[in-house]
């Protein structure tokens, strides 16, 4: 599933494509994808505005002139490109270029395509989804804080909020695992396994540590834990800047292909030699919740 860099990537690449046109018709080629399409979706979308483009969490926001807000998640292999020009004489496809690993491009999986209105002319921004696992819905602006899907959320990993007095009120005398208190969406919104796994290594932690032993008895951040928040900040900021990493189904709008998989630090390297200098140990792999942990035990404790 992509993270939030991918997201955030395909957020930054869909931008200057859909702000500030308007959406001539919005073509729905089923009736659901994960979920079933919200009630009139196609009348109420098309011949709106798009005000600007966000991202909170691994959702895709796109405002809308008359105050609502689509919400778009990408599943598993959901992905958008743009097309530039009048279809009939020919488009100019935002797909060039090969993929890590191949991902769909057969058009019998292009699920929604918003026909766009831009000041240079036409354009198309398609949505293309084989496992159907993505998914789409609208909301009013001024409830979406309010909506299911982002109601318990926790803060951005890049934002203010996010801190080490923060963490260490979450963390206090939990038992939980390391890795699984950081991948609850509660605690921290938008990370998952790949940076969660990276995050630790950097910050020389073991994932399957107690959560609450990073905090005093006293309820203060131990350092260790603002060493972590710095882990998770840089390792979110370095694969952004890198465009996400390309693992299975993620690719850019453009067609190109995210290249943080290449600064891999731990995840999928089981059995290869830890990348910390002077550690000496192999990267292992366990199984934490049915997800893969990659870390080196030598390292991080």
């Amino acid at each position: 599933m992509p993270e939030l860099p991918e997201v955030e990537t395909v957020k930054r690449g869909l931008t200057p494509a859909m702000e500030g046109t308007r959406i001539t018709r919005l073509e729905l080629r089923r009736g659901d994808l994960r979920f079933p399409f919200p009630d009139a979706f196609a009348d109420r979308v098309s011949g709106r505005t798009i005000v600007s483009l966000g991202r909170r969490a691994k959702y895709l926001l796109v405002d809308l002139d008359d105050g609502n807000t689509l919400i778009s998640h990408l599943g598993m292999s959901g992905s958008f490109r743009i097309e530039e020009g009048r279809i009939e004489e020919g488009a100019a496809s935002g797909v060039p270029g090969e993929f890590h690993h191949a991902r769909s491009k057969d058009e019998k999986h292009d699920h929604v395509v918003f026909h766009l209105q831009a000041a240079s002319g036409p354009r198309r921004v398609v949505y293309n989804d084989p496992r159907r696992f993505g998914f789409m819905d609208m909301v009013g602006r001024a409830d979406l804080a309010a909506h299911p899907f982002f109601r318990d959320l926790g803060p951005e990993p890049t934002g203010n909020e996010l801190g080490a007095a923060y963490l260490a009120e979450r963390f206090r005398d939990k038992a939980q695992p390391l890795k699984s208190a950081l991948l609850d969406q509660k605690n921290i919104a938008g990370l998952g396994n790949i940076y969660v796994c990276e995050a630790l290594w950097r910050a020389h932690l073991s994932p399957i540590r107690a959560a609450g032993t990073l905090v005093t008895a006293t309820g203060r951040p131990k350092a260790q834990l603002g060493l972590l928040v710095a882990s998770i900040r840089d390792v979110i900021a370095d694969a952004i800047a890198a465009g996400g990493s390309s693992l299975r189904d993620h690719i850019q709008t453009d067609g190109s292909l995210g290249y943080f998989q290449h600064s891999f630090s731990v995840y999928d390297r089981e059995s290869q030699a830890c990348r910390t200098p002077g550690c000496g140990g192999t990267v292992a792999r366990i199984v934490q919740a049915g997800r893969s942990t990659f870390y080196c035990a030598t390292c991080q404790k």
